[in-house]
C-alpha cells in the first residue's frame, strides 16, 4: 500500500512514517517545513519505499500527481501550535482551509481514502468531560484570534463530511488531544517540550495563566498506532474520531511532575496570559476525550501512562542536549 502523508516531516507525521515503513508500506511525504524539519525524516532518506517533496500542499499540480500515485492520504499538514497561529493568523487560516480543500478535491478525483487531521481545539470552551464527537462546540468572538485555528479546522471537518455525504468519498476525521513525545518542539507553543527544556536547564518553568487548566496527554506512539489502524479499518467512513489519553492533569501539576522527573531545581513561575500571548487570548480550561468510538472502530485506545511518556520524552531531550 502506498500512503501519502502531508506534513510528514512534522512531529506526528515523521513518527507515522516510521511506523508505516516498519509495516512494509510505501510512503510519500509533502511538507513545506514551516513547522516540520528534514531532521525528523533524515534516517528514512535512503529507504527504497520512502520519498519526500519539500513544497506546499497548495501546489495543486504536485498534489495531483502525489495523490494519483497513492492508495490513501493522511492529511496532517496544517498550521500548528498556539504561538505559531497567533503570530501567523492569515497564513494559518489559508493553509488549514485551502490546503485541506485541495487534498479533498484531489482525493475525490482519484477516489482515494483520506484521513483528515483535526484537533481537540474544535471543542472550544466546554468544561464537562469526557468530550464526545457529537458534542456542541463553543467558541469565543472572532476578535480573539485563538479561535481562528479551531474554526479553520472545523471548516475542514465540515468539508470532509460534505465530500463523504455528497460524493461518497471515504473520509475519516481524527481529533487529536495533546500529542507529546520525542521530536516535538517547543518553538510553537507546545507546553511539554517547553517545560522539559526549561527543567533540564534549571531555568524557571513558565506556566501561562494560573495553571488550573487541565489537559490529557497522548504518547506519540499510541497516536500513530491509532492512525495506522484507522487506515486499515473498513469502518468509520464519514466519522469524526477522538484520539487521546484520558489521564487528566492540571498544567501546574504537570510542571511540578516534569521538574521532579527531570531532577531539576527550576522554580515554577506563573505568567499572565496577556503577557504570554497578548490581550486577545482566551484559553480552554478543560479538555478530556471520550475514546469510546475509537475503541469500537479499531479495538485500541491510547493507554501509555503519563509518567512513562514524560520519562521517555525527558530522556530524548537530555540526550539531544548532550
Amino acid at each position: 500500500m502506498k500512503i501519502l502523508v502531508t506534513g510528514g516531516a512534522g512531529f506526528i507525521g515523521s513518527h507515522l512514517c516510521d511506523l508505516l515503513i516498519s509495516r512494509g508500506e510505501e510512503v510519500s511525504v509533502i511538507d513545506d517545513l514551516s513547522t516540520g524539519s528534514l531532521e525528523n525524516i533524515a534516517h528514512l532518506n535512503s529507504h527504497p519505499h520512502f520519498q519526500y517533496s519539500v513544497d506546499t500542499i497548495l501546489n495543486a499540480d504536485l498534489m495531483d500527481r502525489l495523490i494519483s500515485e497513492c492508495d490513501c492520504i493522511v492529511h496532517l499538514a496544517a498550521a500548528v501550535g498556539v504561538k505559531y497561529v497567533l503570530e501567523n493568523p492569515l497564513s494559518s487560516i489559508e493553509t488549514n482551509i485551502l490546503g485541506t480543500e485541495t487534498a479533498l478535491k484531489l482525493a475525490n478525483k482519484y477516489r482515494k481514502k483520506i484521513l483528515v487531521a483535526s484537533t481537540s481545539e474544535v471543542y472550544g470552551k466546554h468544561m464537562h468531560a469526557p468530550l464526545k464527537e457529537d458534542d456542541n462546540l463553543i467558541y469565543g468572538p472572532p476578535s480573539t484570534m485563538r479561535w481562528s485555528y479551531a474554526a479553520s479546522k472545523l471548516v475542514d471537518e465540515f468539508t470532509a463530511i460534505a465530500y463523504h455525504r455528497t460524493k461518497k468519498l471515504n473520509t475519516v476525521i481524527i481529533r487529536c488531544f495533546n500529542t507529546i513525545g520525542p521530536r516535538q518542539t517547543g518553538m510553537y507553543g507546545m507546553v511539554v517540550p517547553r517545560f522539559i527544556q526549561q527543567a533540564l536547564r534549571d531555568d524557571p518553568i513558565t506556566v501561562f495563566g494560573d495553571g488550573k487548566q487541565t489537559r490529557t496527554f497522548t504518547y506519540i506512539e499510541d497516536v500513530v498506532q491509532a492512525i495506522y489502524r484507522l487506515i486499515k479499518c473498513e469502518k468509520g467512513a464519514g466519522e469524526v474520531v477522538n484520539i487521546g489519553g484520558t489521564e487528566e492533569i492540571s498544567i501546574a501539576d504537570l510542571a511540578q511532575k516534569i521538574r521532579d522527573l527531570a531532577g531539576s531545581s527550576s522554580e515554577i513561575v506563573f505568567i499572565p496570559y496577556d503577557k504570554a500571548y497578548g490581550k486577545d487570548f482566551e484559553d480552554m480550561m478543560r479538555r478530556v476525550p471520550s475514546v469510546e468510538k475509537l475503541k469500537s472502530l479499531i479495538d485500541f485506545v491510547p493507554d501509555t501512562p503519563l509518567d512513562d511518556i514524560l520519562r521517555r520524552t525527558i530522556e530524548y531531550f537530555r540526550a539531544k542536549a548532550s
